[in-house]
C-alpha cells in the first residue's frame, strides 16, 4: 500500500462520502453453496441499478431463515409512490444515501435470528450503494482513497471436525505452501497436533472464545489453550477468552492476540482486555462504511496489525473484501481465500496465494 502524503484533517471516509450516485432499482439474487464446514451457506446479492450502471453488495446473514423471508419482501428500492421503509429513487451523495439508510427496515417481514444480521444487511446495502457511486463516477476504490493496490497474501481456514488432519494435508499435497487460519477444538488428536506443528504452515489459530449461541461456541480451557499456545509458538491467536485460568497464559501472550468477533467500530476494539496489537478486520462485522473505515485509520495511527477476514461469501462479496486487503492489509495472512477452497472436496486449479493486487476498474472489485 503506498498512500500520497496525507491532511491529517481528512479521513479516509471523507474521500468517498461525497461521491455522488444515482438510484433507480434494484433487485436480488440467491445463493447457494455446500461447504466443507458441513454447512449449506446461503448469501444473497442485492443489485443497485442507476444511469445505466449496476452496483453490488452481498448479504452474508447466516441463517437460512433470513434469506427465506427475501423471498417475498418488496424491493428495497421503492419503484413509485410511499418509500417508507425504503431507498427513495434518486440522486445522493454517499454520504446522505448512507444516512438515508437509517430509516430503511432491513427485515421488513421479520427479526433476524441473531442480532449481528442487522449489520450483515446493512453492509450490503452500504457496499452495493459504494460499489454503485464509483462506478457510475468510473473510479476505483484504490483511486478514490488515493491508495495503491499489492498482491494478496491469503491463509485457507479450515476446521477439522473429526480432529484429524487429512483435509489440511490433502490441501498441502495439491497446493504446496498454502498457509492455514484453523479452528482447534479438544478433539484434534496428538497425530493432528504433531502434524500441523511440523508442517509450519499454520498462521492463524481460531480459539472461537468469544461466539456465543452458535455452532462453533467453544468454552475456554486453561490446560487446552496453553497446549494450543505452547504448540504454535508463532501463530496469531484469535478470539481468546479472558476467564481465571487464561489471564496469566494470554497477558504473556498479549503481542500475539487477535480479535474479530466482537469488533463492529473503533470503540470494541479500544474495550479489549489487552492491548490490541491484531485486529481481523471483517468488513461486513462493522455495518457501515464509515465505521470500517474509521476502524482502519484507528488501526494505522496505532500500529495495530490487520489482516482481512470473509464470511463465507458466495458472490461478490468474496471480491469485494480482497479488494479491501489488496489496498489496506495486502501482507496480511489474510483468511479471504478464494471460495473453491471451502468446497468439500479439495479441488483441482484453484488459485494460490498471493492473488494479484486489485485492478483499477470502476466500482470495490
Amino acid at each position: 500500500m503506498s498512500v500520497p502524503d496525507d491532511d491529517p484533517d481528512v479521513t479516509l471516509y471523507d474521500s468517498i462520502a461525497d461521491l455522488p450516485l444515482t438510484i433507480e432499482s434494484s433487485d436480488r439474487v440467491r445463493h447457494e453453496r455446500e461447504t466443507s464446514s458441513d454447512f449449506t451457506r446461503v448469501t444473497t446479492e442485492l443489485r443497485l441499478h442507476g444511469d445505466g450502471v449496476t452496483g453490488r453488495g452481498e448479504d452474508v446473514c447466516y441463517d437460512v431463515e433470513d434469506h427465506d423471508a427475501l423471498e417475498g419482501a418488496p424491493p428495497f428500492v421503492a419503484s413509485t409512490g410511499d418509500a417508507a421503509g425504503r431507498i427513495a429513487p434518486g440522486t445522493y451523495t454517499f454520504d446522505d444515501y448512507s444516512r438515508a439508510l437509517d430509516d430503511v427496515e432491513l427485515f421488513p417481514d421479520h427479526e433476524p435470528e441473531r442480532e449481528s444480521a442487522h449489520h450483515y444487511r446493512r453492509w450490503c446495502l452500504e457496499s452495493a450503494g459504494l460499489d454503485l457511486a464509483l462506478r457510475q463516477s468510473g473510479r476505483s476504490l484504490g483511486a478514490a482513497l488515493g491508495l495503491s493496490a499489492d498482491p494478496v497474501r491469503f491463509v485457507v481456514s479450515t476446521r477439522l471436525p473429526d480432529g484429524e488432519p487429512d483435509r489440511v494435508e490433502a490441501i498441502l499435497d495439491a497446493y504446496p505452501g498454502t498457509e492455514f487460519k484453523l479452528d482447534p477444538t479438544p478433539e484434534w488428536t496428538d497425530e493432528a497436533f504433531d502434524v500441523l506443528a511440523a508442517s509450519g504452515a499454520v498462521r492463524l489459530l481460531d480459539l472461537k472464545g468469544l461466539y456465543e449461541g452458535t455452532s462453533v461456541d467453544q468454552e475456554p480451557d486453561p490446560d487446552f489453550y496453553r497446549r494450543v499456545l505452547g504448540t504454535f509458538p508463532d501463530a496469531v491467536i484469535e478470539d481468546p477468552a479472558t476467564v481465571p485460568g487464561t489471564e496469566e497464559l494470554l497477558a504473556a501472550n498479549a503481542d500475539r492476540l487477535s480479535w474479530d468477533v466482537p469488533i463492529t467500530d473503533v470503540g470494541s476494539l479500544r474495550s479489549r482486555p489487552y492491548e490490541p496489537r491484531w485486529c481481523n478486520v471483517k468488513p461486513s462485522r462493522f455495518g457501515t462504511v464509515a465505521s470500517l473505515l474509521e476502524t482502519i485509520g484507528y488501526c494505522r495511527e496505532q500500529g495495530i496489525r490487520m489482516y482481512g477476514g470473509g464470511q463465507f461469501e458466495l458472490g461478490v462479496g468474496r471480491d469485494q473484501v480482497q479488494a479491501i486487503a489488496s489496498l489496506f492489509y495486502a501482507d496480511g495472512p489474510n483468511d479471504v481465500a478464494p471460495g473453491g477452497y471451502n468446497d468439500p472436496e479439495v479441488r483441482e486449479g484453484l488459485p494460490t496465494s498471493p492473488l494479484p493486487a486489485a485492478d483499477d476498474d470502476p466500482g470495490i472489485a
